[in-house]
Formats: C-alpha cells, sequence, structure tokens
C-alpha cells in the first residue's frame, strides 16, 4: 500500500477522467492506470467502472472515497506534526486573526505571551475578509489558533472539535470626522451617509445582524472589508462607521473622529482565540494551558 495510490483514486474520483487525473498527478497515464490497479488489487475490490464514459466510481469505489480522504487527512496532520515539532518549529504559531486584532490587540497579548511560555516564532495569516474563510484555516488545519471578534448575531459554524477561551470584550461603535465645534458631521438619521462592510466580513454579519432593524435608512457610498480602511473613509468625511473602539481612541481623543450615535448603538463583542482539540503539538497545548479559564 503507497500513499500516492490514495492520492491518485481521489484524483481519479475527482475528475472521472484517466488522462486529466494522470495530467494532475504528473504521470503518464499508463503509469496511473497501472497504480489505480494496483491499489484496487490491494483493497480487493473493482473502484472503478471502466465500461462506461466518463470512467466513474463502483458502489466499491464510492465507499471508498472517505476512507481514503480521512487516511490521508490524518498522514499529512501527523506528518506536519512531527516535522514541526523539530528544530525551530518547534515554537512556531500560526494564527488567523481578523485584520482590526492583528494590530490592536495581537501585539501585546504576544508579549505577555512570551514572557509566560519563551520566546515563539508566530506566523499571522492574512485576514481573508470572509468568516467563512477565516474559519477554514482553522478546520483545514492551516492555523494552529484563530483570533476574533464574536457576538450572538455572527453564526461560528465549529463543532465540538474547537473550543475557544474568552480574551477579553470590546465595544464597536459609530464614529464620524467632527466639524469645527467637535460635533460628528453624520449621524445616526434617516438618510445618513454610510460607509459599511461587505457582508460576508463579521463585522457585515455582526452589524446587520445587532442593528439592522432597528437602523434608519441610510445611503451607503463606499463597501469595504476591513475596520482601518472604513476608518479612514469616515475620518475623510464620506459618512459614519462602526468600527472597534481601539481603533479610534486616539482620533477620539484628539477630535478628528466624534461618535455619531450614544452607547445605545454600541455593540459588545468579545475577542475569542480559538483551536482545534485534535491539535497535538506541544507549543500550542502550552500556550492553552497557559490562557485564562
Amino acid at each position: 500500500m503507497e500513499v500516492k495510490w490514495l492520492e491518485d483514486f481521489l484524483a481519479l474520483a475527482g475528475t472521472s477522467n484517466f488522462s486529466r487525473a494522470a495530467e494532475e498527478r504528473h504521470v503518464t497515464q499508463s503509469a496511473f492506470s497501472r497504480r489505480i490497479k494496483q491499489l484496487e488489487a490491494w483493497v480487493g475490490a473493482s473502484l472503478i467502472d471502466r465500461a462506461t464514459y466518463p470512467s466513474r466510481l463502483t458502489e466499491a469505489g464510492e465507499r471508498f472515497v472517505p476512507v481514503a480522504e480521512q487516511a490521508l487527512h490524518a498522514l499529512y496532520q501527523a506528518r506536519r506534526s512531527l516535522q514541526q515539532e523539530e528544530g525551530k518549529d518547534a515554537r512556531r504559531v500560526t494564527l488567523t486573526a481578523l485584520h482590526t486584532l492583528s494590530f490592536t490587540f495581537f501585539p501585546d497579548w504576544l508579549n505577555g505571551l512570551n514572557r509566560a511560555v519563551g520566546p515563539l516564532v508566530s506566523q499571522l495569516r492574512p485576514d481573508s475578509g470572509s468568516m467563512e474563510e477565516n474559519l477554514n484555516s482553522l478546520v483545514d488545519g492551516h492555523s494552529d489558533f484563530l483570533l476574533t471578534y464574536q457576538h450572538g448575531s455572527v453564526p461560528m459554524l465549529l463543532d465540538s472539535q474547537f473550543e475557544y477561551r474568552t480574551m477579553g470584550r470590546e465595544n464597536i461603535v459609530p464614529v464620524s470626522c467632527a466639524d469645527q465645534n467637535g460635533s460628528p458631521h453624520h449621524r445616526i438619521e434617516p438618510g445618513f451617509a454610510h460607509v459599511s462592510y461587505q457582508k460576508s466580513s463579521f463585522f457585515g454579519q455582526l452589524i446587520a445582524g445587532a442593528l439592522g432593524e432597528r437602523l434608519p435608512l441610510d445611503e451607503r457610498v463606499h463597501v469595504g472589508s476591513m475596520s482601518v480602511g472604513l476608518k479612514a473613509m469616515a475620518a475623510a468625511g464620506w459618512g459614519l462607521a462602526w468600527v472597534p473602539e481601539s481603533l479610534v481612541k486616539a482620533e477620539l481623543a484628539s477630535g478628528a473622529l466624534a461618535r455619531a450615535g450614544g452607547a445605545e448603538w454600541d455593540i459588545e463583542v468579545e475577542i475569542r482565540l480559538y483551536r482545534s482539540r485534535d491539535n497535538n503539538r506541544t507549543i500550542v497545548k502550552r500556550i492553552w494551558s497557559e490562557l485564562p479559564g
């Protein structure tokens, strides 16, 4: 039994075409066909119905697909874990983080973590702008942790394999550029100019879910995916925006920005760190043990 036989089989299952699957696997079609036959001999059953075009899986082949996927997933994960525990990678941690948290929360938190567990080599994966894709980075094992805001209005579609710790709380507040008297140029009222988030982003889902029914009609003049970009648009006078309070603390203090609504328009969110219970890397378990329960 060879790992490449399983990879070949899944490539064929995905394409239903021997020549395309062979090209995808960078082997000749004859070599590819021979390896599929070797897998069938090892399994003891025909996996491919060669009497049809395009080729299709037999009933046994259909049943074998999830087995092959699970086996490869387990092998790849074990290999990554073993490789990462060797040498300098033993202290490397990879996180996916919402863009705002990557520079408002993460640097100071990492300082404290370094003091608790020793020097770390951290790698931040970029915020994709889509909540689903950020979650997938954790589900697919590309990240050790996911650092994100969370609110009941934004569903977290993760099963019990994943757990989280609450790292803090923050308010998402409406802000506008200020006039010469320090008052907001834009306010929450019918027809207000609004710079908003993409619907698939965390903040897009948050504002629609937490405030949607209460908001008066607005005039959207710009749509973006990052709070820092919307803050800049608000500061330039394009409209009001909901942004994390930590992101605009300096501008609110200096008068460059002003709150565009009272506290009833604030949204309190949690700052959460997620991980997979199946991640057995020593450094990941050490970090988790140092976090507040």
